[in-house]
């Protein structure tokens, strides 16, 4: 007998050698297993993966989604639990998966939309407003699969595919520091840009003037960053700094395929 959950845990990682810890640590002991996809890592995120207890299997980095996708493959179970390495499942997330495995509601969703919400570096637990959002993370494989997309990592169901939301959170630490978080949305609005010349996208230039302030405002006010003091303005700024900048890389590829069309 077992009380490990039929459950595969799939997360990819590269270079988090400092955070890949926190997330199997928060499933390893209640699920079936618990798999690490990395792509390269220069660190010892392979070290400390496998010294907790998680399988580690090496892959060249596809994209997001085909990361992501070729970690599905890897799984023993049909069952799916995805994190990321900037991720951990709270205790009363633990609670509630595991409940809904006792009593067999787990099966009434085909897919389970957690939400997740930021948790700073200062912090212990994320604040009562901190920003989240709602994805599927908890899915039956045959109903549903991650996108395609390399720059999109969102789970896509299944026509006639069942959805429900969970009551507990996952908490995120994607902000190591704040030079992190610059090189990270810098790097990513490149990809983004590059995604939408792809799909024949183009953004108004109007939004050159209009990006910042809207997007400040959307983290100020909407995401109430501004319960956060200082450092709640600081992350709005860099919000709308990120939003902006995506606008302004798509604004110069224009100018460059411009040129080269003259």
């Amino acid at each position: 007998m077992t009380d490990r959950l039929p459950l595969s845990v799939f997360i990819i990682a590269r270079d988090e050698a400092d955070r890949i810890a926190r997330p199997i640590e928060s499933v390893i002991g209640w699920v079936d297993e618990v798999i690490v996809i990395d792509s390269g890592s220069t660190d010892e995120t392979v070290a400390v993966a496998e010294q907790l207890g998680a399988r580690v299997i090496r892959n060249d980095w596809p994209g997001y989604g085909p990361q992501k996708r070729f970690g599905e493959d890897q799984c023993r179970n049909d069952w799916l639990l995805n994190l990321d390495a900037d991720e951990e499942v709270t205790p009363g997330l633990t609670a509630e998966i595991k409940a809904k495995f006792a009593d067999g509601s787990y099966a009434d969703a085909d897919g389970w939309r957690i939400m997740i919400r930021d948790l700073y570096a200062h912090e212990t637990d994320p604040a009562p407003w901190a920003y989240g959002y709602h994805q599927i993370r908890l899915y039956d494989r045959r109903k549903g699969r991650f996108s395609a997309s390399t720059v999109h990592d969102t789970v896509r169901p299944e026509e006639g595919a069942r959805i429900s939301n969970l009551s507990g959170i996952m908490a995120h630490r994607s902000i190591r520091s704040l030079d992190f978080q610059v090189g990270k949305y810098n790097r990513y609005s490149g990809m983004q840009v590059d995604d939408m010349l792809a799909r024949g996208r183009k953004l108004p230039k109007s939004r050159l003037l209009t990006e910042f302030p809207v997007s400040f405002f959307k983290a100020y006010f909407v995401r109430k960053y501004r319960k956060y003091g200082w450092w709640g303005f600081i992350m709005a700024m860099n919000y709308a700094h990120a939003r902006f900048l995506r606008v302004a890389k798509a604004y110069e590829a224009e100018l460059l395929d411009r040129t080269k069309t003259d």
